[in-house]
């Protein structure tokens, strides 16, 4: 409890409490439309009036990191839950099998890991086509072989404790056995894992949608923000700087929180 009192850990759920509100409620932190323009203040550095300066169509860039965090952090939230919930699926059945299932799903799962998560997200991506969707479940994807691989280690770890030969003592069907003592005790790492892997989620989503692959313009990205202000760098660098912060300071965040409560385990 006396880690979750630290200043680190309090800036971090701060900073998480408001980017929630940004996603359920923009429009309470947006002082301006995302999509219009805030009269003729065509690239105005970041003043009272717009704390991120405007963009090159005049558009409060605040505001439209604001409106951004939605598509972002849900497409992060959904791609670490599909990774979590496939890998440990597959972990499951895999550790409680054993013999030669065992060995054929660990050797498909060699091979996901082999390929980077960023590239086997642009091959799901290029396959069901752009958007926020298609991105999480890219990198949701590329997040199943760890998942997989602690799930699987947890499971073999947990089928030989005493509790579970008691169960089958008592003449417990298998499945049962699996889903009320195995999956509960053996899932704990994957919660713990899955905080961590939303922090590489929100760089990996905001990173394909840099790339152009996430939701069309003029919806907001937190990564296409970060795009659309390249060919302003040398002129307007807060285009690019202020939506690449914010990135940032929720990564940290998220890596934060999980610190903490990791350690309070």
């Amino acid at each position: 409890m006396r880690r979750l009192l630290n200043p680190v850990a309090l800036l971090s759920v701060l900073v998480l409490a408001v980017t929630l509100v940004a996603v359920i409620w923009p429009a309470l932190l947006a002082p301006y439309d995302p999509f219009d323009s805030v009269g003729t203040a065509r690239l105005e550095p970041p003043s009272w009036d717009h704390l991120f300066g405007t963009d090159a169509l005049a558009r409060d860039v605040f505001s439209r990191v604001v409106h951004g965090a939605r598509l972002s952090l849900l497409a992060a939230v959904l791609a670490t839950t599909a990774g979590a919930v496939l890998g440990a699926l597959i972990g499951l059945v895999s550790g409680a099998a054993g013999g030669r299932v065992d060995f054929a799903v660990m050797r498909v799962v060699d091979v996901m890991l082999a390929i980077p998560g960023i590239l086997l997200a642009l091959i799901v991506v290029a396959s069901l086509g752009f958007g926020a969707v298609s991105i999480a479940i890219g990198v949701g994807l590329g997040a199943t072989g760890s998942f997989a691989r602690v799930m699987r280690a947890q499971v073999m770890r947990v089928r030989n404790e005493e509790y579970i030969e008691a169960a089958r003592t008592m003449g417990l069907r298998r499945p049962t056995i699996l889903l009320r003592h195995v999956l509960p005790n053996a899932s704990k790492p994957i919660v713990a894992m899955a905080s961590t892997e939303l922090a590489l989620a929100i760089l990996a989503v905001s990173a394909l949608s840099f790339l152009g692959f996430g939701a069309q313009p003029p919806t907001p990205e937190w990564g296409s923000l970060v795009s659309d202000g390249r060919q302003f760098i040398a002129t307007a660098p807060w285009l690019s700087i202020m939506p690449g912060s914010v990135i940032l300071v929720v990564v940290l965040a998220v890596n934060g929180v999980a610190r903490n409560l990791g350690g309070n385990r």
